[in-house]
């Protein structure tokens, strides 16, 4: 009960903030980062959380899916098929880059063998765009940009997770891990793939039905309950549920955009209430313990892979597009390690792997500092574009200024 007075109080602490964290440099995310902290054993001693323990991976997990789900809803496929190929270099040649420097990284500054290195490295590769939240919810900045971003993120998180279960068979002694093996894999994704399509398919067309349908105020709950519906198959079957809940939030909005329209502002607050759940219990993993264990190599390998890695493996992969500059410096910043990271490094903390323990210390440093790095640095560079169009600065495909607006708050 301590946990949810905890929660309650920092809910209403971020609400009353939230009109100053969308113009300044102050993060509700953040905010509830520290929460989980305080009141952790390493500080407060009101709470008494543990990797191991069962309310660390149900959050996250919730969290992770229903961010993805909402994300799905985002995307648009008319759009998609115009401009795919930025999202395409992203996926297919940054996020290897980034996924190989942070191996090398970690390999030679901790010590790590190569089947651990790289095992984290597959681990910090997936982005997730909630973290920088003012970039890819906001009208000012470039569409073109936030659909980069959003796509990316929203697909990384699927094309991570093979690699991850396989690394973490090859590291795990005999007896430790599940007997993981490409099929099962591959069975697992396309399962995720086969739920999150057919199930909105199936919900689309029995609305159709004269006898059925939603009244006006119910409407919202339709998608909430294909979402809902589809996290409980997911997990009876073992199917994939980030795949499965990022398709079916595509396909939802493609074929009845109206539903979207009318479960956008429940789905947010779910997705938001979600976050700031598993950010207040992943915060209270943060013990000084936890940084104390970690190396100076580790500190290292934390900074670089935010400030170094991703950055550069997105330029590289955005090299010779029609992004500007300022947009393919944004790009490159926001790769922010969200809740997949969490997932994922649980999962090898909780393999048995001999270097299990310490590469998690690595895992949750890393995502800490990205998330203290990104989400107070969003609205300030958000804001870069906007005060462009303030001063009616030409558009880059444009010759002619753009007419002075005001900036628009989300």
């Amino acid at each position: 009960m301590v946990l949810v007075m905890v929660f309650g109080v920092a809910l209403l602490v971020a609400v009353l903030l939230s009109g100053l964290a969308a113009r300044s440099v102050l993060s509700t995310s953040l905010l509830f980062l520290l929460g989980g902290a305080v009141v952790s054993e390493g500080f407060l001693g009101l709470i008494h959380i543990t990797p191991d323990s069962d309310i660390v991976g149900v959050t996250a997990d919730l969290a992770l899916f229903a961010v993805l789900f909402t994300d799905g809803m985002h995307v648009s496929v008319p759009a998609l098929r115009r401009s795919w190929r930025n999202p395409a270099r992203a996926l297919g040649l940054g996020m290897p880059l980034a996924f190989l420097g942070v191996a090398l990284l970690t390999h030679f500054l901790v010590g790590l063998d190569w089947t651990t290195s790289f095992l984290v490295g597959a681990v910090l590769a997936p982005t997730d765009p909630v973290f920088a939240s003012a970039i890819v919810g906001r009208k000012e900045v470039p569409a073109r940009l936030r659909q980069l971003l959003n796509i990316e993120s929203g697909i990384n998180d699927g094309i991570a997770l093979p690699f991850v279960l396989i690394l973490i068979a090859a590291a795990a002694p005999a007896g430790h891990a599940e007997d993981v093996g490409l099929v099962p894999i591959a069975g697992e994704l396309l399962l995720g793939l086969l739920f999150g399509v057919s199930l909105p398919f199936l919900v689309h067309r029995l609305v159709r039905f004269r006898l059925l349908g939603a009244e006006p105020r119910l409407q919202p709950l339709l998608p909430l309950a294909v979402g809902v519906t589809l996290y409980a198959a997911c997990h009876l079957t073992h199917a994939n549920p980030y795949l499965a809940a990022f398709s079916a939030g595509v396909v939802t909005v493609a074929l009845a955009p109206e539903a979207k329209a009318a479960f956008e502002p429940l789905g947010e607050a779910l997705a938001e209430l979600a976050k700031f759940a598993a950010l207040l219990v992943f915060g209270a993993l943060l013990t000084p313990h936890l940084f104390g264990d970690l190396s100076i190599g580790g500190y290292a390998v934390a900074v670089l892979s935010i400030v170094l890695i991703r950055p550069a493996s997105l330029l590289l992969s955005l090299a010779g597009t029609d992004f500007d500059r300022r947009e393919k410096l944004t790009a490159a910043w926001f790769g922010p390690k969200g809740f997949a990271s969490v997932v994922y490094g649980l999962l090898v903390l909780q393999a048995g792997i001999p270097s299990g323990e310490e590469a998690f210390t690595l895992i949750a440093v890393t995502i800490a500092f990205s998330i203290i790095a990104h989400s107070s640095t969003d609205v300030p560079i958000a804001r870069i574009f906007d005060v462009e169009e303030l001063v009616g600065i030409p558009d880059d495909d444009k010759a002619t200024p753009r007419k002075a607006t005001s900036r628009g708050t989300d």
